[in-house]
């Protein structure tokens, strides 16, 4: 089963601001010499491409975040970033508010943390849409582990 990442307003906003700076940062700087006497098309066409893969990458690494249960793991994906975690690693189940610091493949506040024994940081914050739902079938697959 899959579950994909909550986004809450204040994430999207949050999203939404670093786009803006960085078209800021990017496309006035392009629109500048675009209307100057001498319009340099090359480095145009690079700047115009560095904003577009910017961009990209923020927005596929924020709306393409999947939580899935395999058969023996935790499978987590967000963009290019993936992560197996065995349910007989995992030891500890916790909701947390605390997004900014750790390893997080979120898109929203009302996350959980999921501590397993050979995770770099600790643990990893995720956020799954239907989270009791996703607790549940935590609980089946790995029986051992504390929910608090």
């Amino acid at each position: 089963m899959t579950f994909k990442s909550k986004i809450d307003k204040t994430f999207a906003y949050f999203i939404g601001g670093a786009i803006f700076i960085i078209a800021l940062a990017t496309l006035v700087p392009a629109l500048y010499e675009i209307f100057s006497d001498d319009v340099d098309v090359k480095a145009v066409a690079i700047i115009s491409i560095l904003f577009i893969m910017c961009v990209g990458f923020i927005l596929w690494i924020t709306f393409d975040i999947e939580y899935s249960f395999r058969e023996k793991y935790l499978f987590i994906k967000g963009g290019p970033f993936k992560s197996k975690i065995p349910y007989e690693d995992i030891t500890k189940v916790n909701k947390t508010s605390q997004i900014l610091a750790g390893y997080r493949i979120l898109s929203s506040k009302d996350a959980l943390e999921i501590h397993y024994k050979k995770a770099v940081l600790g643990s990893v914050i995720i956020s799954p849409c239907e989270q009791q739902k996703f607790l549940r079938i935590l609980s089946e697959k790995a029986p051992h582990i504390s929910m608090k």
